[in-house]
């Protein structure tokens, strides 16, 4: 495992994207618990690119416009979806201060899907996984996957602690509805910002 790529993997990791914003919203939102397993669903959602990227997947993606249009545009409504309950006065990512519990599991696969239905994704990770192979053709499956395994425990590590400080600011925002309300319209403009940004990709 080279230095090179744990601080590429690093520098990818704490680069804030949608799966932080996610995290950050439901750890002010819900507190750290939920925030833990919003972290854990995020990390899940990138299994099947390191698959794709290891089985050759991603390569149909890139060159067939019709399945990158397909993914891309699922991930478009859904990002729009979360922006609609962040603005949305009792909505799965509204910031409150008496947020109804969820089960965590429905926290986790929100935060899956977030990453599932961006097909960048898949792309990313057949572009940066091979350069830091060791050439050796009958190992290359294992590395790779082995790869993908740090990529992946190092994305779980760093949104535990985006998850941790934002639900310790948390009890600080909680007696301001100003504060509330302006946040709650932030995270609903950032998604569909990022939404916006989506739909504009290309293969």
């Amino acid at each position: 495992m080279s230095l090179q790529f744990l601080i590429t993997a690093f520098v990818v990791v704490i680069a804030p994207g949608t799966g932080v914003i996610y995290t950050l919203a439901i750890g002010l939102g819900r507190g750290a618990r939920a925030a833990s397993w919003a972290a854990l669903g995020c990390t899940l959602g990138i299994v099947p690119h390191v698959l794709a990227a290891i089985l050759g997947i991603a390569a149909l993606l890139h060159t067939s416009a019709l399945a990158f249009q397909i993914v891309k545009f699922a991930g478009v409504a859904y990002l729009l979806y979360l922006a609609w309950q962040a603005l949305r006065a009792g909505g799965k990512l509204s910031i409150e201060g008496d947020a109804r519990p969820e089960h965590p599991w429905r926290t986790a696969r929100r935060g899956a899907l977030i990453n599932i239905l961006n097909p960048k994704l898949s792309i990313f990770f057949l572009a940066l996984l091979p350069p830091f192979l060791s050439g050796e053709p009958a190992i290359a499956t294992a590395e790779m996957a082995a790869l993908g395994g740090v990529f992946m425990a190092m994305t779980l590590a760093v949104f535990l602690v985006y998850g941790a400080f934002a639900a310790r600011v948390r009890n600080y925002i909680l007696g301001s509805q100003t504060v509330l309300t302006w946040l709650n319209r932030t995270f609903a403009g950032v998604f569909a910002l990022l939404a916006g940004r989506l739909a504009l990709e290309r293969a």
